[in-house]
């Protein structure tokens, strides 16, 4: 019997079945992988810097190299193929909700960054797919009595901010952008998931293909409690974005507590009152 590690965190992804399920992906079904490479693209030109020496970290390279056509393009394995030092910006583009350590994805990143360097990764957050998820535990609880790993578990935006902090980026910022997009049934959706390379690859997933009794539940119940018009439904993709920089001397710091040269109640044009002991 193989013994287990107890330090060794549990395996969230099956890396075999993430590839296989990216192999599906059609060029229609990957619209969230070119929004969000859109996104990073303006957002960078809010950035006061021209970046030479950039680097991509993607499990969809065709879409990101199209976009960055100068940087380089890593694949999102568990150890990034990146030199220390290299880049002056690295993206992380829409994979990294599918990292079995994010944080030692973000600490790599970091590690590929000059001095100074930018780090933005985009990934799905908490609310990305909230109401499949909300229909199929309950249908699933009450045809079965119980649950089971169909739907990847995705961070909130505070926990995902502090991810940053944990991997020793300056100045982190993390912020959101919900999408809302409509389909004509579950099984719509579900089936574009597959289209986008996003369908459970999760290592304790059940592999049995969910039974037709069991979608039409799924089916009826999302109608009924998530009606985009009376013949279409609503989907959230939450897309979360980090924003970092790698340390350096020349970016701005706190000041140390009781340093301040001026007092508030001056620049209020208030009086100051003491508290009582």
């Amino acid at each position: 019997m193989t013994q287990t590690d107890p330090n060794t965190p549990p395996r969230l992804t099956n890396r075999d079945q993430l590839a296989r399920n990216r192999a599906r992906a059609t060029p229609e079904g990957l619209f969230l992988q070119n929004l969000a490479a859109d996104e990073v693209q303006d957002r960078l030109t809010e950035v006061n810097r021209t970046f030479t020496k950039p680097a991509v970290v993607t499990g969809f390279p065709e879409i990101w190299g199209e976009t960055f056509p100068n940087a380089k393009i890593v694949a999102d394995n568990n150890t990034l193929d990146l030199e220390v030092g290299a880049h002056d910006l690295v993206i992380h583009g829409l994979s990294l909700h599918w990292a079995n350590d994010p944080v030692g994805q973000l600490i790599q990143a970091k590690r590929a960054l000059t001095p100074d360097g930018l780090f933005m990764g985009v990934m799905f957050g908490g609310q990305t797919l909230a109401e499949l998820r909300a229909v199929l535990s309950e249908v699933e609880i009450e045809t079965t009595g119980g649950l089971s790993p169909r739907i990847l578990p995705m961070g909130e935006i505070r926990d995902l901010g502090a991810l940053l902090q944990r991997a020793g980026f300056a100045l982190p910022v993390a912020d959101s952008d919900l999408r809302e997009v409509t389909y004509g049934s579950a099984t719509a959706l579900i089936r574009d998931l597959r289209l986008m390379g996003e369908r459970n690859a999760l290592d304790q997933r059940h592999t049995a293909p969910l039974s037709r009794a069991f979608l039409t539940a799924v089916n009826n119940r999302y109608a009924q409690h998530f009606p985009a018009s009376s013949d279409r439904i609503t989907a959230s993709f939450d897309l979360v974005f980090l924003t970092g920089w790698a340390p350096d001397e020349s970016q701005p710091k706190p000041l140390r507590p009781g340093s301040a040269a001026a007092r508030l109640a001056d620049a209020l044009g208030t009086d100051e009152n003491k508290l009582s002991d």
